[in-house]
């Protein structure tokens, strides 16, 4: 199981204070609105819906995306990965443990210090073990790496919709290996 939480209307958006459990969810290949399959290499949009005490995934082709519909959880923008036979491997998880590090003492980068938090999340490396508020209302996620026996202090600071792509190729070209 997988902890998501989401800032209403927010890509990436995650808002530790509101947990919800779910099973994993993957692309399902398809448009939802004309059910055409997305073809390798093609941008497409993602959605996540609460229905009842599941959260389904829906995918729409770049062309049929009109923003994120009422009343969803969640929503990103992503491609089907190209089938050039070469699949992108991420780097070895204590890399990325390095990067956390480094990146703690840079403010510039607080953004991309807390989607590569997210992204340790989400691969179970860490452990989201708390959130604390200050007095300015900055949230601060607490987690815990099992790997290292080590906790890490995160800033949440959601990225602007520029730095979003800026993020997305900077942790590509730091984090991926051919």
């Amino acid at each position: 199981m997988e902890t998501l939480s989401t800032i209403a209307g927010q890509p990436l958006a995650v808002a530790p204070s509101i947990p919800m459990d779910y099973d994993h969810v993957h692309c399902t290949r398809h448009c939802a609105a004309t059910g055409r399959e997305l073809q390798p290499g093609e941008t497409f949009y993602s959605t996540l819906t609460a229905e009842g005490a599941k959260l389904v995934r829906r995918d729409f082709s770049a062309d049929t995306w009109q923003g994120p519909p009422e009343g969803v959880v969640g929503w990103w923008k992503s491609h089907r990965p190209a089938t050039d036979g070469q699949r992108l491997q991420w780097a070895p998880n204590d890399v990325m443990l390095d990067l956390l590090e480094q990146l703690a003492d840079n403010p510039v980068h607080a953004d991309m210090r807390y989607v590569l938090a997210l992204l340790l999340i989400r691969r179970r490396v860490c452990r989201l073990e708390e959130t604390e508020q200050d007095e300015q209302h900055q949230e601060t996620l607490l987690l815990f790496c099992p790997r290292r026996e080590t906790d890490f202090r995160v800033s949440v600071a959601m990225p602007s919709e520029e730095r979003i792509q800026e993020i997305q190729e900077e942790l590509a070209r730091l984090l991926f290996a051919a």
